[in-house]
């Protein structure tokens, strides 16, 4: 049982997951809260290091399980050395990206088993968010937002379409398969709407 919350963002690429993950810390410090803004891969110097490795690079340097093992050798470090702690102290948690990612990205873009995922997160980590607000936009929108954004950390964007419309299905799914964890939030229209949206929801 944590004392804190831990609140999760999730969506495609270009969705808008780590503007509004900042917005929503901004607002709840102001409403007197401790808050922890973090993201996924990363959140400290070992999961940031293995963010390089992931994040970079054309798409065939990893495998499928490869991706996946070093997503969740990243969240373990995470988990323990930030996110735990924080929850524990009374905080609450901002997540840009977690355990839902790695289902779409490695899960439904990838191939691998939903369930074999799942339960590699629960003998990895075993915490799931108390809620998690899944950012939807058409693909193609998201990814032409991306690439108008043109970081380095290109490699996912740059894998092909279909493998980005089965990342959307499995999140848009989601508060469908896990109505009591994750709420849909359009991605669409201006940030402030968006923002709104998600004030909305919580």
């Amino acid at each position: 049982m944590t004392a804190g919350r831990f609140i999760t963002l999730e969506g495609g690429e270009g969705s808008g997951k780590s503007t509004q993950a900042r917005l929503l810390a901004e607002t709840l410090r102001a409403q007197g809260l401790d808050v922890v803004l973090t993201r996924e891969p990363g959140g400290t110097p070992g999961a940031e290091a293995i963010r390089g490795l992931l994040v970079t690079g054309d798409d065939a340097r990893w495998t499928a399980w490869s991706e996946a093992l070093l997503m969740t050798a990243a969240r373990v470090d995470h988990v323990v050395r930030v996110i735990r702690p924080a929850l524990a102290r009374g905080a609450t948690v901002i997540c840009d990206r977690y355990i839902d990612s790695t289902r779409a990205y490695q899960g439904a873009g990838r191939g691998l088993p939903d369930e074999a995922l799942i339960a590699l997160h629960e003998m990895s980590v075993g915490l799931w968010p108390d809620l998690t607000l899944v950012l939807l936009l058409d693909e193609a929108e998201g990814l032409g937002r991306a690439a108008a954004r043109g970081t380095a950390e290109a490699r996912f964007e740059a894998i092909g379409s279909d493998f980005h419309a089965r990342v959307q299905g499995f999140f848009a799914s989601l508060p469908t398969s896990d109505p009591q964890r994750c709420r849909a939030i359009p991605a669409s229209g201006s940030i402030d709407m968006v923002a709104a949206r998600i004030m909305a929801a919580l």
